[in-house]
């Protein structure tokens, strides 16, 4: 499968030479290949799940939402979309809370160029604003292991993109959904939202929370927004990152595997 070899590439570290990038494009064009003649091949199959449990307030919400939306406006998030072994990702985007509550807002859709992110980044903006109750991280990833199955794109990686300001505190237990997650080969990586004005030392519980039992996978990463004010940032930075992969460009090497974002 082109998935296999693609990836088989990679971890020889074939797909870093200019010329076998060309030549991945040449076999598989990501802006020619049909649709509906099997799953479609990208760089990355990347979900963004989106916290919106009773703890997030509409204006945070709306931050949130602005936040993915301006990130793929971003010319350095185009540029780490367009800069890759195919130059293609797929994307989608849902909202979670309870354990049987995830809203998914943007269906999967392939991103290749400035246009198609734009559309993305159109489709976020339109659309709905709906909050929940409780916080359940495993009822987000297991949400999210139905998507992947769906098998629309085929991407070297998957990678899960988990924002949130609590820890789980509904449905399943986190630690068997994830650990089944890392042993299908998903990364999940976190960006955790400090509140404004944290009572003593719950900031450092959520960090190390995220960090020890929710981010996961090879080169998995944390980055910590410290407020709402600095989701934006965060965001936009974490994206890029995430696209550009393990390996990726030189301007990621050496990146902590906590990012912290100031307001």
């Amino acid at each position: 499968m082109q998935r296999r070899y693609l990836l088989r590439l990679s971890g020889a570290g074939v797909l870093a030479a200019p010329a076998i990038l060309r030549g991945a494009r040449a076999a598989v064009p990501a802006r020619a290949q049909p649709p509906g003649d099997g799953p479609q091949a990208v760089d990355v199959e990347l979900i963004l799940a989106v916290d919106v449990s009773r703890s997030i307030d509409a204006d945070e919400h709306e931050a949130q939402m602005r936040g993915y939306a301006s990130a793929f406006r971003d010319p350095e998030v185009i540029r780490s979309i367009s800069g890759g072994g195919i130059g293609a990702i797929a994307c989608t985007l849902f909202t979670w809370s309870d354990a049987d509550s995830q809203d998914s807002l943007v269906p999967w859709t392939r991103i290749a160029d400035e246009a198609s992110a734009h559309r993305f980044a159109q489709a976020l903006d339109a659309a709905p604003r709906r909050t929940g109750s409780y916080t359940s991280i495993s009822g987000a990833m297991e949400h999210a292991t139905r998507l992947y199955a769906e098998g629309l794109f085929e991407g070297t990686r998957k990678v899960l993109d988990i924002s949130g300001d609590g820890m789980n505190n509904s449905g399943r237990r986190l630690e068997p959904v994830r650990a089944r997650m890392i042993e299908d080969g998903i990364i999940m990586n976190g960006l955790a939202v400090l509140d404004r004005a944290p009572p003593p030392g719950s900031a450092s519980a959520l960090e190390d929370y995220y960090r020890d039992e929710v981010i996961g996978g090879p080169g998995a990463f944390l980055v910590v927004a410290e407020g709402f004010e600095s989701f934006g940032r965060a965001v936009r930075r974490k994206i890029a990152r995430e696209i550009a992969g393990i390996g990726g460009a030189t301007r990621f090497a050496g990146l902590p595997r906590v990012d912290r974002v100031a307001a």
